[in-house]
């Protein structure tokens, strides 16, 4: 019999198994032509402008939130501005060593022979210890320099000084140096363009003081006082806020600080003490 099971004719076979060799390459083509979303892929001119259209959206967001009344990146005194430099040359510098491991990886993957032209021992020592001791010490050596900016350092004549108080959930800020002044609470008072310290405390639980546009953040420990110095370059309002999570009203524990000039500074303060008295 002639078409008795593996007697059959073969043309057939063959052709319906080149038939299934052409589909499955027409589907393994079409499969690679479409992106996840299941559209085709646009020509290389359209990808590469959705490309830098993505890159600029992405870095327009990330720039739009340095911006606003806590950003350490606006800095309105010298404090601030010894933090903002130490990020600008921190950031530098990790872009310097991104940059470096990633070219040397893209020359090793791109270029035949260039991982070769140096013995593993070499690319320990050179990449893995030398490159990043004299960068990383660099950086070491400037974050001491701005770190000294921020201690509060004797002066040739005393600053002015104002006590800070914490509490569940208000900062409450007196002025020892003036005498009669009023206590106020969530406003703090100071001259701008004269150095003042601020003595911290809490009352009940660590919270944390922090103006970001005029310096760093400082606790405020229970039978404690830490000294923050702050200078405003000019006057205006500066937002603070405790950065210490200190119970439910965490959230609303936020203040302002009004810096005036030096002579409209005594009136203010002295003009809170009448209203107070009133």
């Amino acid at each position: 019999m002639d078409r008795v099971t593996g007697n059959g004719d073969g043309g057939i076979d063959l052709a319906f198994g080149d038939l299934l060799d052409h589909r499955a390459f027409e589907i393994f083509r079409f499969a690679h032509s479409i992106t996840p979303l299941g559209s085709r892929r646009a020509p290389l001119p359209a990808r590469n402008l959705w490309i830098k259209a993505t890159f600029l959206a992405a870095g327009g967001a990330t720039l739009a939130g340095c911006a606003g009344p806590l950003s350490t990146l606006d800095p309105a005194g010298p404090s601030a501005g010894a933090i903002a430099n130490l990020f600008y040359v921190m950031f530098a510098g990790s872009v310097i060593l991104f940059v470096l491991t990633i070219g040397l990886l893209l020359a090793t993957l791109l270029k035949p022979g260039f991982g070769k032209s140096l013995s593993p021992r070499r690319w320990i020592v050179w990449g893995g210890l030398a490159m990043p001791i004299v960068v990383l010490t660099a950086l070491v050596i400037f974050a001491l320099a701005m770190g000294e900016r921020l201690i509060a350092s004797p002066l040739a004549s005393a600053p002015e000084r104002v006590e800070a108080r914490a509490s569940q959930w208000a900062w409450t800020f007196s002025y020892p140096d003036r005498e009669g002044a009023a206590e106020t609470i969530s406003v703090l008072h100071i001259p701008a363009g004269e150095p003042v310290d601020i003595v911290i405390t809490a009352e009940d639980v660590i919270h944390s003081f922090w103006v970001p546009r005029l310096g760093g953040k400082l606790d405020a420990i229970p039978g404690h006082e830490n000294v923050l110095r702050l200078l405003a370059d000019r006057p205006g309002t500066y937002a603070g806020v405790c950065a210490e999570f200190c119970g439910v009203g965490h959230t609303n524990m936020d203040f302002t600080v009004e810096a005036h000039e030096p002579e409209d500074y005594v009136a203010t303060v002295s003009g809170a003490a009448t209203e107070a008295s009133q």
